[in-house]
């Protein structure tokens, strides 16, 4: 690791503060370093890097790999990979969730840079899921380790669905990760409504434990970079004063975990069965 760069954990469970960095002059090298140090920590911080030209945010994204174009957030003019986060314009999230995994190859990776910031208030927490896998008893691994979950989104007229693993192998460090949210995970197809409503409660419940979250303090410039195929995040809302900022996603892989090891439920006769998404306000 380069002698410039420090690195301050700021968790048990995740997250490390990077000084001594430029994320506008990055280098190869420093760029080596923070993708180690990316897949050690799963969230990193990168404070007082002023204000991030939008060339310099996208290129960041693109050492990782290809900048996705968000379907309906809104985007900084003139830079379409770069969407708006506006808390006085709707932008606010106080609800646990990953990064659209309405999708069939979900993110990679996300990067946020805060512009304004009110006074107090309005932190990001996040959520460590391999954590949360390691930590579920040895009979509960063995049941979610051959399950799927559908996942999905409809934003006006745009909507998207998508199955993947309930449980995900990270492609880079072959650890396994619980990988369901509470904003987008829709049912397990292989139990019935009532079962997986009651499964999915439980998990989106224990994964958002404090134990396995570590919580930032933005300022004015603050960079953070986190990756999606292992974490969940919660922007806290409490407070009034405008918080803007922009982000950058970048496009991730197929999420690849145990094949189900049972046949999709169907429903006896009479039966009624439809899928319920877990709601960040009233649980089902």
């Amino acid at each position: 690791m380069p002698a410039t760069i420090t690195v301050q954990p700021i968790s048990g469970a995740l997250g490390a503060e990077l000084r001594g960095i430029d994320l506008a002059t990055l280098t190869d090298t420093e760029f080596e370093t923070v993708h180690e140090l990316l897949l050690e920590y799963q969230v990193l911080f990168f404070p007082d890097q002023g204000d991030l030209p939008p060339a310099a945010h996208i290129a960041f994204g693109r050492r990782f790999g290809e900048v996705e174009l968000h379907p309906y957030l809104p985007k900084l003019e003139g830079f379409p990979e770069i969407v708006l986060i506006e808390s006085d314009r709707g932008g606010k999230v106080d609800c646990w969730h990953t990064d659209m995994t309405f999708h069939e190859s979900p993110p990679l990776v996300s990067i946020l840079q805060l512009t304004t910031c009110p006074p107090r208030g309005g932190d990001t927490m996040w959520t460590n899921q391999y954590l949360v896998y390691e930590r579920l008893s040895a009979p509960l691994r063995d049941l979610v380790d051959g399950l799927t979950a559908v996942h999905s989104v409809t934003a006006g007229d745009y909507t998207a669905s998508a199955e993947h693993p309930l449980v995900r192998v990270h492609p880079e460090t072959g650890r396994r990760s619980l990988y369901v949210n509470r904003l987008f995970t829709s049912h397990i197809p292989q139990l019935s409504r009532p079962e997986s409503d009651a499964l999915l409660q439980h998990l989106v419940e224990f994964s958002e434990g404090p134990q396995f979250t570590c919580r930032f303090r933005w300022q004015p410039g603050a960079v953070a970079l986190w990756d999606n195929r292992v974490t969940q995040h919660y922007a806290v809302n409490d407070y009034d004063e405008p918080r803007r900022g922009r982000r950058v996603t970048v496009l991730g892989d197929h999420p690849e975990g145990n094949p189900p090891r049972w046949p999709n439920y169907t429903p006896a006769d009479g039966e009624r069965y439809w899928p319920m998404r877990v709601n960040a306000k009233s649980g089902y």
